[in-house]
């Protein structure tokens, strides 16, 4: 690959332009290890989502397609997962009638890659900053068990009812004499045989591996004659352009949820092609990504097919295999389109245990208690956070529980961002630079007193400075914290310089309190400075009457000349 994808990864199409036949080989076994876990996953989450298998195979190839064209991460891999089927199942519930379900999930797919698009465009990339990994990770814990125990109704045979986690499991546990044994054997047949292949061959693709041996022994001995529920006859699968058609009702009813899912789609696809741009060296454009996974699942969507994300598992196992280039997307799309048009009657005969299996195994990795361990041990906040959004998720549903990880990461990012250190600055002894030349540097440097404790507080000057920019929500607790520290001091001080380094904009209620904190300065014979005054912050500051009550000689480049100003008796006016 060229300097060019190396350094921003790949525009429309663009890295065909320097592709070497040299890695066709590499991206061919990507191809075909991609195609592999595909196509049994395509199977299984159909199910998760509520719809036929066949509409698995109309959304693979299409969101493979789409994904090469327009993605920037050269090893990502497109397409169902168990996040983005179990959470349109979520949002179709209760909406239509089970028979609109395709219909009800390509709309879903449909609304919420129009979200990513527009979102992509109006470059709103940055909001996925703001949902906090540990809220994240304890939604993404909550998933996997919600679905582990749905899938357990096909391991047991038993029906797992309605209602929320605790709720189905008591259904399954209480139903044990009516468990299938022979159901049962098929599915921890399948389990074991899974678990044992990625622990000890992991280059194998155990998911097909499985697939193919539970298909012939279903066939072979007739499972079905003996309880065990089997997939039935699928559909040849060829993806063409089909509206979802349902009632306007019904696309209004969606909306909310389909923000749910576009949410966490992305989340899922930017941290995965975020992870092996690092790995990699190369960048990954957050607002093209959201463009690009927006526009694959307006795609699947309108061939009938449900919402796409990318998978950590496909990914890696292409990767691994030596895929390094979009081509592995091609190649497997066009090998998934032969699948779909010629190979989906070989399915009938497969056990639904060994694909509820297949499921179980492919969402463990959500279930991460080194994560909440490591939470734990090194910050007890963030485990409550992971654990509130686990138990929000277990019992309010999928989508209550994302609103619920959404909520905790708005106030964890609140209560961060309004939690603001003022440190009071001292003289680092032997840091004067001063030199009376002209254009010569001059002045001290100053350092937190309680980083640098040889740092040297000026008689008479209270200098302090935030940690952070100044805004709306942290600028109250700033002002009493100045308050109470020009009230501790000893000997009180005649001056206040505020350090405004790190504030690039000084909104009205900024300004409006700092104006405040003048005004109780003053009452107690001190004068108030500011230092480092951004451009656009002193543009603010001009703006505002707080400027004029301060005056000019009020307003200094660094700490060290505020501090100078006042020591020369040079204060503001009031």
């Amino acid at each position: 690959m060229g300097d060019h994808v190396d350094k921003s990864g790949t525009a429309v199409m663009g890295w065909l332009r320097d592709y070497r036949l040299s890695g066709l080989r590499g991206d061919g076994l990507g191809a075909l290890t991609a195609w592999a876990l595909i196509v049994p996953e395509c199977v299984a989450y159909a199910q998760i989502a509520g719809v036929p298998p066949q509409n698995a195979f109309y959304a693979a190839p299409v969101a493979l397609l789409v994904y090469a064209l327009l993605g920037r991460s050269n090893f990502l891999v497109i397409g169902a997962t168990s996040a983005a089927s179990v959470l349109s199942a979520s949002a179709i519930a209760g909406v239509g009638s089970p028979a609109d379900a395709v219909g009800l999930s390509a709309a879903v797919a449909v609304v919420s890659g129009a979200v990513l698009v527009a979102a992509g465009l109006a470059r709103l990339g940055f909001v996925t900053n703001f949902l906090a990994e540990p809220a994240l990770v304890g939604f993404l814990f909550g998933m996997a068990l919600t679905i582990i125990v749905r899938q357990l109704s096909k391991i047991t045979g038993a029906d797992s009812g309605d209602g929320d986690f605790f709720e189905r499991l008591w259904t399954i546990a209480r139903h044990a004499p009516d468990w299938s044994l022979a159901t049962l054997a098929v599915g921890l047949a399948a389990l074991a045989a899974l678990l044992l292949l990625e622990r000890f061959v992991p280059r194998l693709p155990a998911a097909l591996l499985v697939l193919v041996v539970g298909l012939a022994v279903s066939a072979g001995a007739g499972l079905e004659k003996h309880g065990v529920e089997v997939v039935g006859r699928i559909p040849s699968a060829v993806p063409v352009p089909h509206l979802p058609g349902i009632p306007a009702a019904d696309w209004l009813a969606l909306a909310g949820g389909a923000l749910g899912v576009s949410l966490v789609v992305f989340a899922e696809a930017y941290s995965i092609a975020g992870r092996f741009a690092r790995e990699h060296g190369q960048e990954v454009d957050t607002d093209r990504e959201m463009i690009a996974v927006g526009a694959a699942n307006v795609a699947v969507g309108f061939v009938r097919g449900f919402a796409v994300s990318g998978s950590a598992s496909r990914s890696a196992a292409a990767a691994g295999a030596g895929g390094r280039t979009p081509m592995v997307s091609l190649i497997a799309a066009a090998l998934i389109l032969l699948t779909g048009a010629f190979l989906t009657p070989l399915f009938t005969d497969l056990p639904e245990a060994v694909l509820g299996a297949i499921v179980i195994v492919a969402v463990r990795g959500f279930l991460r208690v080194g994560e909440l361990r490591r939470y734990a041990r090194l910050d007890r906040s963030s485990l409550w956070v992971a654990l509130t959004a686990l138990l929000g998720v277990l019992l309010f549903d999928l989508l209550p529980g994302l609103l619920l990880a959404v909520a905790l990461s708005l106030v964890l990012f609140i209560a961060a961002a309004s939690r603001r250190h003022v440190a009071v600055l001292g003289r680092l002894p032997g840091s004067d630079t001063r030199d009376d030349r002209p254009g010569a540097g001059h002045g001290f440097l100053y350092g937190d007193t309680d980083l640098h404790p040889e740092a040297e507080p000026v008689p008479g000057v209270l200098a302090v400075r935030p940690d952070g920019s100044l805004f709306f929500g942290n600028i109250s607790r700033v002002r009493l914290a100045v308050r109470e520290r020009a009230r501790a001091a000893e000997p009180p001080p005649r001056a206040v310089v505020l350090d405004l380094a790190d504030s690039y904009h000084l909104g009205v209620p900024v300004l409006d309190t700092l104006d405040e904190l003048r005004d109780e300065l003053h009452r107690h014979g001190m004068t108030l400075h500011l230092a480092h005054v951004r451009a656009r912050a002193a543009a603010d500051l001009e703006r505002h009457p707080l400027g004029a009550r301060l005056g000019p000689h009020a307003l200094h480049p660094t700490v060290d000349d505020a501090v100078t100003a006042t020591a020369r008796g040079r204060v503001q006016g009031t």
